[in-house]
């Protein structure tokens, strides 16, 4: 008798185990591709894009005031990130263009931009991965001198791939935060592209009817007009931050350093559509700062507010000083209230 109730005790436990099994299996499973789908292949995307409008009028202002104004800005701010098992692959594009109409000075515009940011690489540890970066930016639009030569001629100093600029970079890249990071590459080659219309002379062949000659537009930007690029071989930084500060506000900067390490050309104009280059010794340590910024700040679902600052430093692009042959800080801002979607 008890041999028997021993048996059935044995048969019971192994019926409820064989019952639970297949459950238990189950979930096995299904936890299984839970992690796969979300450590092997993962796709996350997104954007914003805003819209602002501004107008002003006056009439008999004593104090003095513009007639009438009108401006109108855009930005689009895109991503697309992948991360696949130990890879990445981050891809941000920021369009901007922005334009002001005034009754005494007309249409002009006050930004364009494109800026394509794009990441690759494989993690070594939590922080550290061995990447590789591809950047290019340019413009849309072509941009002007409006009082070229001091007598209010309006001269294209710049178009869309005049100029261009592409910075290809392998590297190390530290991040410590989801929402900062530093790139560094100690081998990168950066071209400069002045490939649309690179003289782009006011007058015919560039000579100018009260004695000189203009200088070719590549020129402006330390680019052989006959070649149209300009390759340079350094070292890149680029450190990025991107994050909501308190709540409604978000802060994104970019800020990317280049030296480079090998010799420069001057060029001097000494005849109608000719150009004289000479060599300059490298200068490593004169580093090329673009250092862009954007705050914006949420008001509700469709406004905001946004502000945008950026700061570049080329020391090849010499338009500035008394004589128009000097390099300079170069910046420019833009406050703004209006419409933003976020998708």
């Amino acid at each position: 008798m008890k041999l028997f109730i021993l048996n059935l005790l044995i048969i019971g436990i192994a019926l409820q185990v064989a019952a639970q099994d297949p459950t238990v299996t189950e979930i096995k499973k299904e936890s299984d591709r839970k992690s796969a789908k979300d450590t092997i292949l993962g796709w996350k995307t997104g954007g914003v894009v805003s819209i602002n409008i501004g107008q002003g009028s006056s009439k008999n202002w004593a104090a003095g005031a513009e007639e009438f104004s009108f401006s109108t800005a855009s930005t689009v701010g895109v991503f697309a990130n992948l991360t696949r098992e130990k890879y990445f692959w981050n891809t941000t594009l920021d369009l901007g263009y922005a334009l002001v109409n005034t009754r005494s000075d007309g249409t002009r515009k006050t930004d364009d931009k494109i800026d394509l940011y794009s990441k690759l690489g494989r993690n070594l540890s939590d922080k550290v991965s061995l990447a590789g970066v591809i950047n290019f930016r340019s413009q849309f639009a072509p941009g002007y001198d409006y009082d070229y030569l001091g007598k209010g001629l309006k001269r294209a100093t710049s178009a869309f791939m005049a100029p261009a600029y592409l910075i290809v970079a392998p590297g190390i890249d530290w991040h410590p935060q989801s929402y900062f990071s530093i790139f560094f590459s100690p081998i990168s080659v950066r071209m400069v592209l002045v490939t649309n219309d690179p003289k782009g002379y006011y007058y015919p062949n560039g000579a100018i009817p009260t004695g000189g000659f203009e200088v070719p537009r590549s020129v402006l930007y330390g680019v052989d007009p006959a070649r149209k690029v300009r390759t340079e071989f350094g070292g890149f930084l680029s450190a990025n931050f991107n994050k909501e500060i308190i709540k409604n506000v978000s802060y994104k900067s970019r800020l990317d350093l280049y030296s480079n390490y090998l010799k420069s050309t001057e060029f001097t104009v000494t005849g109608p559509d000719q150009v004289q280059s000479t060599d300059v010794s490298a200068a490593p340590q004169n580093i090329d700062v673009f250092w862009s910024n954007l705050i914006a700040m949420k008001i509700n679902t469709f406004l905001a507010v946004t502000y945008n600052f950026d700061l570049i430093y080329d020391d090849d692009v010499k338009q500035f000083g008394d004589n128009k042959t000097s390099a300079a800080t170069q910046l420019r801002s833009l406050l703004g209230v209006g419409l933003s979607l976020k998708f």
